[in-house]
């Protein structure tokens, strides 16, 4: 028997979670003491809480006159990005509300509705819910984990517009203070996210147990809609925001850099304030809910599998909540990780950004190694029996601690590799960077060859945890991997979030007229920043891998297919096409961006020649067309892409049947993962490539530079290419594969039922 009992666990995933969002108060409260002064009368230090021994740059008028453009600009970015996220959140209600209703038709149909109770799927003896119940609590947890997921992403919106003109300011303090508020930021978001999934998730295991009771099979297959609810909302925020934010960031950068060659954020170019808004609509609002797409679906997956295992079976609650108590461990390892960077060890120098960052994901992955050691034992009886395609596998606790530990080291090995392959400290970017001295040409091909190298480590990384998970547990402890890689979101999406809450405040005191110091060092908080973004990405796509994989083995299950044989040409077939969907869809999302973008370069270029006195800085430039541009583009290119990942295993089920399904989600599944990977890298690396010129922090940099010189303009064209493959089509990936397996377990019975129309008859 397992030392803990029912009550504790009832007790320990509730109360870890209200922890998690009491720290999340916390620190927005500490970052909410740093004023930023909304008009420019007044002493503004003393209102800004400064006092006489603070390093601030400004005096004076210009100082207030200053502050108080850091307020507009704020107020600006923040009423874009939260036009944008309404509008988009009511088209997405109509999707919401609509496919609940395709869940419940298709489920109900499965059974023609019956309501008499049925046989359990594993235990004939038993009598379990009606069909047409299951139909119902799927369709409502479908709608729970969507509006889970648009919360998520929501909060995470405004918090980073909260906090980057707060960082602006506190950069007149010193590089230290400034790090300060936007890790603290990234950390509200962080823990505001993670703990609300959980505590939703966990409320509702219990509120539809008052439903199901006994029956735990019935039970955890209907909140297998939670995790399709977060990630249908996800891939609309990924694209949608990745094209907004491309869409603009593309075009101030090619007219505003490579033509007029002004600096990056400067308030004359037309774009500007569509960038920065794209920055939280994308790569904060569309990471939030991608992530909480990512543990909601791993935490099902987990929760299904244990179901037909002797947890359910023998309804031991304890062990049943074990994927939700390593979660919560990890809230309270995260918490005080992230205390370890805002109060243990305070940067002080520009030197020290990068390794504190790195410092949080190892600090986290060691003392979360020690959370699941003792979570598993006290959690879990000694021994007990899982369910393996048919078999019995009889497994041991310790088994199970390193299935969880498998996938979170690999997801440290991801997060390293994809820094080396993407910090410009180290030879793959600089490299990347010298290329830039012959041209655009050379720099596109280093670029792409690091992307294409930068797979190598990551794939056996999660190829090494899928093995060992599945030896030791089979399909539950490839679930259990993904919960692991995920265990530390909360840190991970800190780190993550620092990053555009960084980029937004080097981008405001560009326009606010800052000090050339004050840039410098939120330049350096940037640098480490596209860092961290493209660890965050390796992480949510490694994740991906493990969590479709899961997902894949629920749906055979749930589908009831007794082995997925590639030489049969029903799978064969299904194989090849679900290995080209990745490209398809990166296709309609690079498009996407790219007439966005064009129509974006068009009125740029219009403003300046239009508007008289707009290039010296004597005129205002119309930025409010700009963000109109951006927004409307995005809302109609989203659509296309999203539908071709929604229908494809609704079709690909329906018509061609449940093999042939297995055979799509297998085959995207290996694609997805190595074409997302070498694009964000690939994209990672132009960017911070450019950015190694622009800093000119080395002899080697100093020749290169300065900015506006050939190489520099070569560097902006691949950063002006990577942008769409790092923020919207790599990103976007990780969804589709796990959206599509998702939806394929959701819908399983249908298929199983009624699938097959078309092979059926050949």
């Amino acid at each position: 028997m397992a030392v803990l009992g029912t009550t504790a666990v009832e007790a320990l995933i509730p109360v870890a979670a209200l922890i998690g969002i009491a720290f999340a108060v916390l620190q927005w409260y500490v970052v909410a003491k740093v004023a930023v002064p909304s008009h420019a009368g007044g002493d503004a230090a003393d209102k800004a809480g400064y006092g006489e021994d603070d390093d601030v740059e400004e005096d004076g008028a210009d100082g207030r006159r200053a502050e108080a453009r850091c307020f507009e600009i704020q107020q600006a970015i923040s009423v874009g990005a939260t036009s944008f996220l309404l509008t988009e959140y009511r088209y997405l209600g109509v999707f919401m509300a609509a496919f609940a209703a395709v869940i419940f038709l298709f489920l109900g149909s499965a059974r023609r509705f019956s309501a008499r109770p049925e046989p359990c799927a594993h235990d004939a003896a038993r009598e379990c819910r009606p069909a047409v119940a299951s139909a119902a609590f799927s369709a409502a947890a479908f709608l729970l984990g969507a509006l889970t997921s648009v919360l998520s992403g929501y909060l995470g919106m405004r918090v980073a517009t909260f906090a980057n003109a707060r960082t602006t300011l506190e950069a007149r303090r010193g590089i230290g203070r400034a790090f300060a508020v936007a890790f603290r930021s990234g950390a509200a978001m962080g823990f505001l996210l993670a703990s609300s999934a959980l505590l939703v998730l966990y409320a509702a295991v219990n509120l539809f147990g008052l439903y199901y009771g006994d029956d735990w099979g019935g039970l955890y297959e209907s909140i297998t809609g939670y995790g399709l609810g977060g990630s249908s909302v996800a891939l609309f925020g990924r694209v949608g925001g990745g094209i907004y934010t491309k869409a603009a960031d593309v075009g101030a950068d090619l007219v505003g850099k490579v033509e007029r060659n002004i600096p990056e954020d400067d308030p004359r170019n037309p774009a500007v304030i569509a960038d920065n808004v794209g920055d939280n609509v994308g790569d904060i609002a569309g990471m939030g809910s991608d992530l909480f797409g990512s543990y909601a679906e791993s935490s099902c997956a987990a929760l299904y599998v244990a179901s037909i295992s002797s947890f359910g079976a023998e309804h031991d609650f304890a062990a049943m909540m074990y994927p939700l108590l390593v979660s919560a461990v990890g809230i309270l390892v995260c918490a005080a990780t992230t205390l370890v960077a805002t109060d243990f060890a305070e940067v002080k120098t520009a030197d020290e950004v990068g390794p504190a960052l790195k410092r949080q994901i190892l600090v986290s992955t060691v003392l979360m190694t020690a959370g699941i050691a003792a979570v598993t034992f006290l959690a879990l009886p000694p021994r007990f029996t899982l369910f393996d395609f048919g078999n019995t596998k009889h497994v041991k606790n310790w088994h199970l601690f390193i299935c969880v530990a498998a996938g979170l080291w690999a997801g440290l090995v991801i997060g390293y590799v994809t820094e080396y392959f993407t910090s410009n400290a180290y030879a793959p970017v600089q490299a990347v960077a010298r290329s830039c001295r012959t041209g655009a040409a050379t720099n596109v091909i280093f670029g792409l060859a690091v992307g294409y190298k930068s797979v190598i480590v990551p794939i056996l990384a999660i190829a090494a945890a899928i093995y060992a998970g599945f030896r030791l547990a089979a399909m539950y402890g490839i679930a259990l991997a993904a919960l692991g890689m995920l265990s530390t979101i909360a840190t991970g999406l800190a780190i993550d979030a620092y990053g555009p809450i960084s980029d937004n405040a080097g981008g405001i005191a560009e326009m606010a007229g800052m000090p050339r110091l004050v840039r410098e060092r939120t330049d350096a908080l940037d640098a480490a920043g596209n860092t961290t973004a493209a660890i965050g990405k390796g992480f949510a796509i490694g994740s991906a891998a493990l969590v479709s994989l899961a997902l894949f083995g629920a749906y055979v299950s749930r589908a009831g297919i007794a082995a997925v044989d590639v030489l049969s040409p029903r799978v064969f077939v299904g194989l090849l096409v679900g290995a080209m969907l990745p490209y398809w869809f990166s296709a309609m999302t690079m498009r996407s961006v790219g007439s966005a973008a064009l129509r974006m370069v068009e009125e740029v270029r219009r403003q300046f020649d239009a508007i008289p006195g707009l290039a010296e800085g004597r005129a205002a430039p119309d930025y409010a067309t700009c963000v109109r541009i951006s927004t409307d583009a995005s809302l109609r290119k989203m659509m296309a892409p999203g539908a071709l990942v929604m229908l494809s295993p609704l079709v690909a089920g329906t018509l061609f049947g449940v093999e042939t399904l297995a055979g799509l989600l297998a085959g995207a599944l290996v694609s997805g993962v190595q074409v997302a990977i070498s694009a964000s890298n690939s994209g990672g690396a132009w960017d911070n490539a450019k950015k190694y010129i622009e800093a000119g922090a080395s002899e080697e940099a100093r020749a290169l530079g300065p900015k506006g010189s050939e190489a520099h303009k070569a560097a902006v064209i691949g950063d002006t290419i990577g942008d769409p493959l790092k923020d919207t089509s790599g990103p976007s990936l990780n969804i589709l594969i796990k959206l599509m397996a998702v939806e394929s377990l959701v819908f399983a019975p249908f298929f199983a039922a009624h699938g097959g129309v078309i092979f059926n008859h050949l």
